[in-house]
């Protein structure tokens, strides 16, 4: 029999006060955190510390965590050959009374911005050659490597099941969504999670095998708005990009935005309806 975990409640981590938690984590890790400097997403927030650090902390429901627990930000201190920052240290707590986990972790502080402040970019950020080089090595690296741990993106975890059913009820046209090759990924690629100029990759919470291709179909996909930066991701990810899998999970990452809950101010929406049609087409 399969127990089914509550539902946390849900919690906007923009909108919600953060000072207990906050102090919690710096308890636990003996650091200060610079107010001042604080980052607030939906389900993170993270800020330097007084020792020159960054810390990291998150909030997730009991029914998205899995069997491999939520670990990946330490689980991927032991990845080689990909631009991300050092961990240091990190510590877990419980909500009390509620299905919620919170999870700090310490890392390196790394100096470049994120190259978007949501998921996607409205203009080129003009990277040097030097960055598509390290995001080429980073992402060859990471597929090289091996783990048991499953990608998790949108904190879901990624199966065929989950490809098949996402693509027939957006791309009822594609018959064969059978995926060939699967690799370690990052599985949140998006412009929020890449720096620059010189390149880092940060936010690995949701890193695991997946279907060849999810990370360049993402940092595209979320590209679609700046054409030129678009073909760019597309050229120097074109081994990933133009394989059936990467075809798929270019469609895969397309469903989200034209999908049922497409926005009609959405500025992916019509370049996205665009290369859906294409896809389709090659598949």
């Amino acid at each position: 029999m399969t127990a089914f975990l509550p539902a946390a409640a849900h919690v906007d981590l923009r909108r919600q006060p953060v000072e207990d938690v906050v102090e919690r984590a710096e308890r636990a890790l003996h650091v200060r955190l610079d107010r001042q400097t604080l980052v607030r997403k939906h389900r993170s927030l993270g800020g330097r510390t007084d020792r020159g650090t960054w810390v990291r902390i998150e909030r997730r429901g009991f029914e998205r965590i899995g069997p491999q627990g939520w670990n990946g930000t330490e689980a991927a201190a032991v990845l080689q050959g990909v631009a991300m920052p050092e961990w240091y240290q990190g510590v877990a707590w419980r909500e009390p009374g509620e299905p919620v986990m919170w999870r700090a972790d310490e890392l390196e502080l790394i100096a470049s911005p994120p190259l978007g402040k949501g998921a996607l970019v409205l203009k080129d950020p003009g990277l040097p050659d030097a960055w598509w080089e390290a995001l080429n090595d980073s992402l060859d690296a990471l597929a090289g490597q091996q783990t048991p741990r499953i990608a998790t993106p949108d904190t879901v975890t990624i199966t065929q099941d989950l490809v098949t059913r996402t693509l027939g009820a957006v791309f009822p046209d594609v018959a064969d969504t059978r995926i060939e090759r699967w690799a370690p990924a990052h599985a949140d690629l998006t412009w929020a999670n890449v720096m620059g100029p010189e390149l880092s990759i940060i936010d690995w919470e949701d890193w695991g095998m997946a279907p060849r291709g999810l990370d360049a179909a993402t940092l595209w996909g979320n590209a679609l708005a700046v054409p030129a930066l678009a073909d760019r991701v597309h050229q120097e990810r074109r081994a990933d990009l133009e394989s059936r899998d990467g075809r798929l999970m270019s469609l895969f990452f397309l469903s989200k935005i034209v999908g049922p809950h497409a926005h009609e101010g959405d500025p992916l929406l019509t370049p996205a309806r665009k290369e859906g049609e294409r896809l389709v087409a090659g598949l």
